[in-house]
């Protein structure tokens, strides 16, 4: 059957980022029509329904696989449909009429296993990270975040930016699931400098909840580097950890770390 629709307008959240594929200009030289919404921030719409349609159950041992194909631009609005069968809903997101991220969804019947903590590894100073290359972003280098502390107005005030209506997140003070994305660029973003770069796409295993109050961390082994169409791209395997000691997410995520000019 179908799942009900969500339409929400999109709002790029990373205009004065570091990353400049969010800056218009930037973007433009790029071949874009302006910035780029963050694609943390279309996984963000894209989640909505299967939390509508699992609840709790979903942010506590769901999993998703989404992928990023198309623009999202500031100010447009999306629609976000599914398809639902007994065991997944495949998510759609277009924009504009442009069929813009696809994502699968689905809730096991039981938790699998929870992955161990990864030990954490020095962080460089922002100014002491080397240049992202096949040398710096080498398969098997481990990489950890600078934590993410989640204070209750932080929470509210990002669920007001992505404009969620599901009142589960604000009910049980919990952290939106498009916040693991987050870390995980965190994880490759605060170990190595980067031009323009587009995170392309990430699949995702819930292992538990994150609570207001508490720390997140990233910490990733980059599991792939390699070249595709004139793009150089990266793999990492990560794991999100609560508070230095309870894993709450594994994902693997994907992006183009060198655009082609």
């Amino acid at each position: 059957m179908d799942a009900v629709a969500y339409r929400v307008q999109a709002c790029n959240l990373s205009h004065a980022s570091e990353n400049k594929i969010h800056d218009d200009d930037v973007a433009r030289r790029f071949g874009f029509q302006g910035g780029l919404v963050p694609g943390v921030e279309v996984y963000a719409y894209m989640s909505h329904l299967p939390v509508a349609c699992w609840g709790i159950h979903w942010l506590e041992r769901g999993t998703a696989e989404c992928r990023f194909f198309k623009p999202v631009y500031d100010g447009c609005f999306v629609t976000v449909s599914a398809s639902q069968t007994s065991s997944e809903l495949s998510i759609k997101l277009e924009s504009e009429g442009v069929h813009c991220a696809s994502a699968t969804a689905a809730l096991p019947d039981a938790p699998g296993a929870t992955p161990p903590v990864p030990e954490a590894v020095p962080i460089p100073g922002l100014d002491d990270r080397p240049d992202a290359d096949e040398a710096t972003l080498a398969t098997g280098r481990r990489m950890s975040s600078r934590p993410l502390h989640l204070t209750a107005d932080g929470l509210e005030q990002y669920l007001l930016d992505i404009r969620e209506t599901d009142p589960l997140y604000a009910r049980e003070k919990l952290a939106h699931p498009a916040l693991m994305l987050r870390l995980s660029n965190s994880a490759l973003k605060d170990n190595v400098k980067l031009g323009p770069w587009i995170h392309t796409g990430s699949a995702i295993r819930h292992c538990g909840l994150a609570y207001a109050g508490e720390s997140l961390t990233a910490h990733a082994e980059v599991a792939a580097n390699y070249e595709r169409s004139g793009h150089r791209f990266v793999d990492l395997d990560v794991v999100i950890v609560a508070n230095g000691k309870r894993a709450v997410a594994q994902v693997h995520h994907t992006a183009i770390y060198r655009l082609r000019y």
